[in-house]
């Protein structure tokens, strides 16, 4: 199943999830029926005779979460702090001078030159949008471009402009 997020359930929502089947659990030995838990739960029927399945075999214990699904990340928890204080120093301290933007491909670069393990794009940016980043993009404008001069053009010219 996918999540919106990208990420799957939070601790807090797995924790949850596992409270309710450990009520149902109660209910189940009390001899409700699974179709009722799952009216009262508001669940699926399907899941809740899955609840009531796994409780048979293994008991409570037997509806404890597994924790988080899939691969343990590669990125330390230690590593992100370090990784998170980066930015803020500029691409120039990183090797690059002629570009002051930060690409997905350039933080991939400084996190494998400092600790050895490669990311992906796509899982840098996963990483990134973990920590709270998000896209910045810079404003295009030239460098030699004259504010004073454009806001009097659009004061001036532009209502004349405009009207036809």
């Amino acid at each position: 199943m996918r999540y919106p997020d990208g990420g799957g359930l939070t601790a807090k929502q797995r924790a949850q999830r596992e409270r309710v089947r450990f009520e149902a659990a109660e209910l189940f030995a009390q001899g409700v029926a699974p179709a009722q838990v799952a009216g009262r739960f508001r669940v699926s029927r399907k899941s809740a005779y899955a609840w009531d399945a796994r409780w048979r075999e293994g008991g409570v214990e037997a509806l404890r979460s597994k924790g988080l699904s899939g691969r343990p990340s590669r990125m330390k928890p230690g590593w992100r702090v370090w990784l998170a204080a980066e930015p803020e120093k500029g691409p120039t301290v990183h090797g690059w001078v002629e570009d002051q933007r930060w690409t997905l491909a350039r933080v991939a670069r400084v996190i494998a030159r400092r600790f050895h393990v490669r990311f992906s794009p796509a899982q840098t940016w996963r990483i990134l949008r973990q920590m709270g980043w998000t896209v910045q993009v810079p404003a295009r404008r030239a460098a030699e471009r004259d504010e004073d001069a454009v806001s009097g053009w659009i004061k001036k010219t532009w209502p004349r402009v405009e009207r036809r």
